[in-house]
């Protein structure tokens, strides 16, 4: 009776033995804990720094003997020492590569800031003869060729190329591009006047442009000249040159900051029949207009700040009458000076809507004409528009704006009105590519009593392609002058049509019919003209 209670309590004592000779015949496994993601440990690769590891859910417990177990050795850290005296596995070694990156020429030096994105008010190159305007003043007397497209930027994936493409010439940084047209024709009224006569024309044009090829910063310049003659020459003589370059260059100071840079130059003469000329002219005077602007641009993520001041001169040569005398022209020479404040913001990848504000003011070398009014004058402009770098589909700017001119005289009227500016290049399709140009400026009168001539230019071309090598192109023009002061309004339209055959990369022929009209409030200043143009153009 009293064992009892000592097999009771022995019972739980020999269920424990049992359990461990059960266990006895299997190998200690030690306790797993759960890894604790927040614990900073090494990686595989010990060349790579400490880190911490992505935390991963523990897998579940293995029931049962693991399938291979090295008891862990103990001994002085990293000193080599094993207690189990177990061979060492051989580490692989991390394979080797067998190709090598490829290096890149145009890697910017270590420490160098990253090169700057273009300005998005930078526009795109546009050619001076492929304008569609209704013979605006200070144009150049031919126009002829399809649109000229903007430089593709450069990019990973190769384009086709275009096989008529001009290569141009590498000179050191720089890549250039010489071209030259020879062009004839018939102009059924070269004076633009009414009742007027026909004449043949020959033109040559030389042009040249340059491009760099900087990883960082940019320069790009272009430089056209004309000289055209007719036969039969009229009083005054129509023959005369023609010139436009242009420079424009960005520093690229650090990533998010610019400086721009330009200059420009214009050589031209007053169209025929210009109600500014003087009566007895023997050839038509020319003038030069030169200038170069400075600016700093800021880009603040999406929204970039640019501010530009800006210098031009214009200056007048002496007339020379029919009778062999002269007369001075320096109280049309003047100096203008100017700033512009442009604010826009990326909005979408590609469209950058701006608002512009712009100032400035005109001062003559001589401050009275010869009809004694006060030309000096100050002008206020706003815009708001955007631009476009949609590659492929849609490139250049749009801008719609009021602008405002002040004269010292208060007997010259205040000047004001609607400005519009677009630049716009549109790829249809593959074969179809329409251009959108527009212009307006304020210039200078000599009529008396006439504060100046606000100059509105419209003009639309489009471009089909019927085969890589022949391009046939519509052009429309419209150009509306305004007299303040006076009750004149000229009208002027023009409608064309043209072919360019591309012989290969170096040789094209280009023919055109335009026809031009001027339709005025002014009794007899209307005119109608028809110009056939035949030409040859060679470029490298």
């Amino acid at each position: 009776m009293q064992r009892l209670p000592l097999l009771r309590s022995a019972a739980p004592r020999g269920l424990l033995v049992a359990a461990c000779v059960a266990l006895g015949g299997g190998d200690a496994v030690a306790q797993m804990a759960a890894p604790d993601p927040l614990t900073p440990r090494l990686s595989t690769d010990p060349r790579n720094p400490p880190r911490f590891q992505q935390f991963s859910r523990p897998a579940l417990a293995q029931l049962g003997p693991p399938l291979a177990f090295t008891p862990p050795a103990s001994g002085a850290g990293d000193t080599g020492f094993d207690s189990t005296n177990t061979r060492k596995a051989k580490g692989k070694g991390m394979p080797k590569s067998k190709s090598k990156a490829p290096s890149d020429v145009r890697a910017i030096a270590p420490g160098a800031a990253a090169p700057a994105t273009v300005s998005p008010y930078q526009k795109p190159v546009t050619n001076s003869g492929s304008g569609a305007y209704a013979a605006a003043p200070g144009s150049p007397p031919v126009e002829l060729g399809p649109i000229q497209r903007p430089p593709k930027k450069r990019k990973a994936r190769v384009e086709p190329d275009d096989p008529y493409a001009p290569l141009g010439l590498r000179t050191g940084a720089f890549t250039l591009y010489p071209a030259i047209e020879l062009i004839g024709g018939y102009d059924s009224n070269p004076a633009r006047a009414a009742g007027a006569k026909g004449a043949t024309l020959t033109t040559v044009v030389p042009e040249l442009r340059a491009q760099s090829n900087w990883s960082r910063h940019e320069l790009k310049g272009e430089l056209r000249g004309s000289y055209t003659g007719y036969s039969p020459d009229t009083s005054p003589t129509l023959s005369r040159p023609y010139l436009n370059g242009k420079a424009d260059g960005r520093v690229d100071v650090s990533k998010l900051t610019r400086i721009d840079l330009g200059t420009r130059v214009t050589v031209s003469t007053d169209n025929p029949n210009s109600p500014n000329l003087q009566a007895g002219l023997a050839k038509l005077p020319m003038f030069a207009t030169f200038g170069g602007s400075a600016g700093i641009g800021q880009k603040f993520n999406r929204f970039d700040l640019s501010l530009k001041g800006d210098a031009e001169r214009t200056v007048y040569q002496q007339s020379t009458l029919t009778d062999g005398s002269t007369a001075g022209n320096a109280f049309r020479n003047y100096n203008q000076y100017g700033a512009i404040l442009r604010g826009g913001y990326e909005l979408l990848p590609g469209v950058t809507p701006f608002v512009e504000v712009g100032t400035d003011a005109r001062r003559h070398d001589l401050p009275i004409d010869p009809f004694g009014f006060q030309r000096n004058s100050k002008g206020v402009t706003g815009k708001l528009g955007s631009t476009f770098d949609l590659r492929g589909t849609l490139t250049g700017e749009i801008a719609l704006g009021y602008t405002q001119r002040s004269y010292e005289d208060p007997r010259l009227d205040k000047l004001a009105g609607l400005m519009g500016n677009a630049s716009l290049i549109w790829a249809a399709n593959a074969l179809t590519t329409v251009k959108l140009s527009a212009n307006s400026n304020v210039g200078e009168s000599t009529i008396a009593g006439v504060s100046g001539v606000l100059y509105r230019d419209v003009g639309l071309q489009i471009d089909h392609s019927f085969r890589r090598w022949l391009i046939g192109s519509v052009k429309l023009g419209f150009g509306l002058d305004d007299y303040v002061g006076m009750s004149r309004e000229d009208k002027r339209f023009s409608a064309g049509v043209g072919l360019a055959y591309k012989l290969n990369r170096s040789a094209q022929i280009k023919g055109e019919f335009r026809r031009d009209w001027l339709r005025s409030n002014v009794t007899g200043a209307d005119y109608t003209a028809s110009v056939f143009l035949l030409g040859l153009r060679l470029q490298r």
